[in-house]
This record gives C-alpha cells, sequence and structure tokens, in this order.
C-alpha cells in the first residue's frame, strides 16, 4: 500500500471514530411516520427508543395518536437531528432504533413527559434510561397531561 493511500485510509478511519455501528451521529428527518417513528433523508426508517406512542398508520387511528404525530413533526420535520444509539441497532421490523435530539431537545424523553407517548423498555436497549423514562411517565400520568386524561383506555398503557 502506498504511503498516501494509507493516509487516506487513516483520514477515513479517523472521520468515522464518532459514528456508531448502527448509523449516523446526524441526519435530517425527512418524513414524519408516527410520533415515534420517522424517515431519514438517508432513508433509514427510525424507531425512537423507550417510547411507544399510540397508532395512525395501516388503519389504526389511536386515541391522541394524530396530536401526537403532529407534535412529533413539529419537533423535528426538516430538521437535522442529532441521534444515539444503544445495544440493539434495529428492531423487529428492521427499524433502525435511536435517541433524538433536535435543537438540543431530548425529543423521546420530551414525548413521554408531556403525555403523547409511554414507555416501551425492550431490554437490554434503555436499561440505563428506564428508570428516568418511567419516571417521566408517571409524571405525566399523575399530571393527566396528553393521552392520560384525553384517552380512556389509554392506547399504549
Amino acid at each position: 500500500m502506498s504511503v498516501r493511500l494509507l493516509l487516506v485510509v487513516l483520514g477515513v478511519l479517523a472521520a468515522c471514530s464518532d459514528a456508531s455501528p448502527c448509523g449516523p451521529p446526524e441526519d435530517t428527518v425527512a418524513r414524519v411516520i408516527a410520533a415515534d417513528t420517522v424517515v431519514l433523508a438517508s432513508g433509514v426508517k427510525l424507531r425512537y427508543l423507550l417510547i411507544d406512542a399510540p397508532e395512525t398508520t395501516d388503519g389504526h387511528h389511536d386515541c391522541f395518536g394524530s396530536n401526537a404525530t403532529t407534535a412529533n413533526a413539529q419537533l423535528v420535520l426538516g430538521k437535522r437531528v442529532a441521534l444515539g444509539y444503544d445495544v440493539g441497532c434495529t428492531d423487529k421490523y428492521g427499524r433502525t432504533l435511536a435517541y433524538v435530539a433536535a435543537d438540543g431537545l431530548d425529543v423521546n424523553a420530551y414525548l413521554i413527559s408531556r403525555g403523547y407517548a409511554c414507555l416501551l423498555h425492550i431490554p437490554p436497549d434503555g436499561d440505563d434510561r428506564a428508570a428516568e423514562f418511567a419516571r417521566l411517565e408517571a409524571q405525566a400520568k399523575a399530571a393527566g397531561l396528553g393521552l392520560w386524561s384525553a384517552c380512556s383506555p389509554v392506547p399504549c398503557d
């Protein structure tokens, strides 16, 4: 291998050192499918870690689903978002799993703290933040925020 080629390879490896095997550290949200699922500009279908939102796809019209999807769209649609990954890269449906931050806001935590979503912990992913999200959900439930006061029964409870 020539010295020049070696330097190029080393440069590429150094540039990729912040990347996860699951995906890039950031991307732009091209489409919002639901409050917990988006499509990135790169074409990746991404599912938010630790949350489950009311369904609005495939003929489902869960209580508060449209509200939750709209809230997510207002936070992320068309924005460059930071992505954080956990143990597993994908779920059983092939969607990439990640925490999402937009404009410095932890979107996953925000959606659960405002009653747009419920906790969904599938170990080992989220083990380090499950207690935090359970606390956020309990606070939203106690305050009657979002789906906790709008729906009976709560679609993801």
